[in-house]
């Protein structure tokens, strides 16, 4: 088996030859970094805070919190790492995210990009990775483009936004089975770029 060499190793011995080419001391040889000591330059991000989609759903979540934060990093790995944070939530409940073009209803396009979901103590935390920087959606019959730099996310189940809203609350079609409650939280005017 060849050993392998990382690009921070052949950095390093480049310094290191460079100073002994140069008439380097052991001090030039002191300065030189560790094959482990190159440090890579942290990827642009983006951060939103999300609010609660209701007055209803604010008077009975007076502590809910969300905030997501992007990774942009599409154009070096193909994927950003899109990270969502969330407290003061009911309790043991499963909520579906989405990225979607208008904060709020009508909504227009939206692509599910996957569920969060609470602990008992109401907080929860996921991180997907997607393409969230460019995400749009295309209607290849009518050659409408529509971009997605809204984020909010869902009662995945119809009967969990119940006990702020009463049995009567919309169910809407935000979760793979087409059966969800109405929208918890979304970023309002804060946009993804």
């Amino acid at each position: 088996m060849t050993p392998r060499i990382t690009r921070s190793a052949i950095a390093a011995i480049a310094v290191v030859a460079a100073a002994l080419t140069a008439g380097g001391t052991s001090a030039a040889l002191a300065q030189a970094p560790s094959a482990g000591s190159v440090a890579a330059k942290p990827a642009p991000s983006v951060s939103l805070k999300l609010q609660t989609s209701s007055d209803e759903l604010k008077d009975c979540f007076p502590y809910a919190k969300a905030t997501v934060k992007v990774a942009l990093t599409t154009d070096d790995i193909g994927s950003d790492a899109f990270t969502i944070k969330a407290s003061g939530l009911k309790p043991n409940t499963a909520f579906t995210v989405f990225i979607i073009e208008k904060a709020g209803a009508p909504f227009g396009a939206v692509e599910y990009i996957g569920d969060i979901f609470t602990d008992k103590y109401g907080s929860a935390k996921n991180t997907f990775n997607l393409i969230a920087e460019e995400a749009f959606a295309f209607n290849n019959e009518t050659g409408v483009r529509k971009e997605l730099n809204s984020v909010g996310f869902w009662f995945a189940d119809p009967k969990d936004d119940d006990s702020c809203l009463g049995a009567g609350s919309p169910v809407t079609q935000f979760d793979g089975d087409a059966s969800a409650g109405v929208q918890m939280m979304n970023s309002g005017t804060h946009y993804l770029p």
